[in-house]
């Protein structure tokens, strides 16, 4: 049932007496923020790297000349994330040992194929036909075969530097008798049975060497591998003293600066008519810049020819102990190198380090870096980077670096006194405006990051980051 109210029993309004705040606001003049933008990071990778001037637009990295034949391994120069075996290093295969015609070596290693694996991958099966050495540049590799009573038993783990299937190369009828699995990613090149004996017809000399091994000489170099320099001390008397010279590298590696650049575009009607408070043209080219340094820092951690991640070296990548980032990981990555400048690490790695620390009743210290408080492992400061990938498994890497050219660390490179610079190495060009009346300005920073020695960067690989489930 309804009431009707007659209109003489309605409330009366009171009648307004002041200008409504609606109507006020038409005639005020708004207070206004500048545009803000939530990709911006801090950018810790950019601030760190200490920035060498790289006139021509190339660096070439000079290093002593490296390799060490007669260990039993295995070595490879790596060129960003492409992998080459060193063709002398081919002389580890005990079917090679002590052959050293350098053409014939450079052509079998010239055959070899670059093959990535993932964790779990079964790279041979038992049982299948057996056509090619695998000769592991990176990562964990489980053998596994059939024991006596029929279970599975482990064989072997090989890592870098290892290698199985040599005696594909020669036994035409050969199988293998175990399954190899990857552990972990990695990488390894192949040389298949008929690439082997393709260069085996046209080469007298290894045809002559398959039937006769002879001991390779011993190559003297230091505990890092490189070519030894004689030197003689604590003697007495007048004794000759070695003459000696420092060998470099034939093919040193060169980096040639990489670009990252956009077109900005603003109408001439938005210059010219909305400039206040804020300047149009300034806050677009602000944030266009903002980008492109994101752009930068994300290139110098992922790219495949000079990104961090890409480009250390085999013999200073880790794997964790358990799956999570313990203080023992953290120990094992800081001591394979001297004076470690900083760690990098997604944010949410940098969570899982401090879950870990805290179950074990530690707490990281903090130091100051530019006047923040950040947290520290052994006074190394544990800096935040979102640009280090996360894969779906939920692992991730951190990375320890020296920095420095004076300390034979990690550097950026860029080149200052570009035309029409705007910041250092970066430059905004006028482009013209079209008929449409569009002002074009060319954005451009040119940039890249060199490893001067291998030991100046390392990653602690496959770091688990989910919270456990208790």
């Amino acid at each position: 049932m309804t009431v009707e109210t007659s209109p003489e029993a309605r409330p009366e309004l009171p009648p307004q007496s002041s200008l409504s705040t609606a109507a006020a606001r038409n005639l005020a003049s708004t207070t206004k923020s500048a545009p803000q933008m939530q990709e911006i990071t801090s950018r810790w990778l950019l601030r760190m790297l200490p920035w060498v001037e790289t006139k021509g637009g190339t660096y070439r990295v000079n290093r002593r000349l490296t390799y060490t034949v007669g260990d039993g391994r295995i070595e490879f120069v790596q060129d960003g994330a492409n992998v080459r075996v060193i063709p002398r290093e081919l002389g580890e295969l005990a079917l090679l040992r002590g052959y050293d015609d350098e053409e014939v070596l450079n052509a079998l290693a010239g055959r070899c194929v670059q093959r990535d694996f993932r964790a779990g991958e079964v790279l041979v099966e038992r049982g299948t036909p057996a056509e090619r050495i695998h000769l592991i540049a990176h990562g964990r590799i489980s053998k596994t075969s059939v024991g006596k009573y029929g279970e599975d038993v482990a064989v072997a783990v090989l890592a870098d530097g290892d290698r199985f299937g040599e005696h594909a190369l020669l036994d035409g009828d050969g199988t293998w008798d175990y399954t190899a699995t990857a552990e972990t990613p990695g990488t390894l090149l192949t040389l298949t049975r008929s690439d082997f004996h393709a260069i085996l017809g046209t080469a007298p000399t290894l045809q002559a060497h398959i039937t006769q091994f002879s001991a390779l000489p011993h190559q003297r170099q230091n505990r890092h591998g490189e070519a030894e320099i004689a030197l003689s001390a604590g003697h007495t008397g007048e004794p000759e003293l070695p003459g000696t010279f420092v060998d470099y590298e034939v093919n040193p590696r060169e980096y040639e600066l990489s670009i990252a650049q956009t077109v900005l575009r603003v109408h001439t009607r938005v210059a010219d008519l909305y400039n206040g408070p804020h300047n149009q043209t300034e806050e677009q080219l602000r944030l266009t810049i903002e980008a492109l340094r994101e752009r930068q820092e994300h290139e110098l951690v992922n790219n495949r020819d000079f990104g961090l991640l890409h480009n250390a070296d085999f013999k200073q990548r880790i794997q964790t102990h358990s799956g999570p980032p313990t203080p023992d990981d953290l120990d094992e990555l800081l001591c394979r190198r001297r004076g470690t400048k900083l760690f990098l690490a997604h944010p949410r790695t940098i969570a899982a380090i401090g879950r870990e620390l805290n179950a074990r009743g530690l707490y990281p210290d903090h130091v100051d870096v530019g006047g923040q408080s950040v947290p520290a492992w052994r006074g190394v400061p544990i800096l935040p980077c979102n640009k280090i990938p996360i894969s779906k498994e939920n692992t991730s890497s951190v990375i320890a670096m020296r920095t420095g050219e004076d300390n034979q660390g990690v550097i950026g490179l860029r080149q200052t006194g570009l035309p029409e610079e705007y910041e250092p190495g970066l430059s905004v060009r006028f482009m013209g405006i079209d008929e449409r009346s569009i002002i074009s300005y060319l954005v451009t920073t040119y940039f890249s990051a060199a490893i001067l020695v291998p030991d100046a960067l390392g990653v602690l690989e496959n770091v688990q980051i989910a919270r456990r489930h208790d």
